[in-house]
């Protein structure tokens, strides 16, 4: 049997100890090219890279990387009013992430803002026809448990409110 030795599909296998970067999906390999890790590491470690007061009004939400061995960006979420404060600390924010790696992995911020999420969830009111509400109520009926019977009544006039 004749082995041709010009195709690129022939595998090669290696017994005993293999580098972790050989022992991964390719799938994970991309990701990990494309920098991945950074967005990871940034957000696990977002309060401790920042600060108390700049990650209780913000989070990152994208790093955008520029190639493969350049600076990238960095896109954060502020809520919105603490836009200004941010702004002025954007070089600190750049600073310390790049601190933290060792090497230049930011050269830009960029802020988007958002509403207060708690504001958004109390001004959005359920509302509740009186024909469903009968519908519940009757379907409550055949449960066995008085204690039930009588949270899930309160909570659907809470919510009717």
């Amino acid at each position: 049997m004749h082995i041709k030795n010009n195709i690129k599909q022939k595998t090669f296998y290696i017994q005993g100890l293999r580098s972790f970067k050989n022992s991964l999906p390719k799938n994970v390999k991309k990701i990990l090219n494309k920098k991945g890790f950074v967005y990871s590491e940034i957000l696990n470690r977002w309060n401790y890279l920042v600060g108390n007061e700049i990650s209780k009004v913000s989070f990152p939400k994208t790093f955008k990387p520029s190639g493969k061995n350049a600076p990238g960006t960095l896109i954060i979420n502020v809520q919105r009013g603490n836009e200004v404060n941010i702004e002025f600390s954007k070089n600190t924010i750049i600073e310390k992430i790049n601190g933290f790696f060792g090497y230049k992995i930011l050269n830009n911020v960029r802020l988007e803002t958002f509403n207060n999420l708690k504001e958004n969830i109390n001004k959005k009111k359920m509302n509740i026809s009186t024909n469903t509400k009968e519908k519940f109520k009757n379907s409550l009926k055949s449960l066995n448990n008085e204690k039930i019977k009588k949270s899930l009544i309160e909570l659907i006039n809470v919510i009717q409110k």
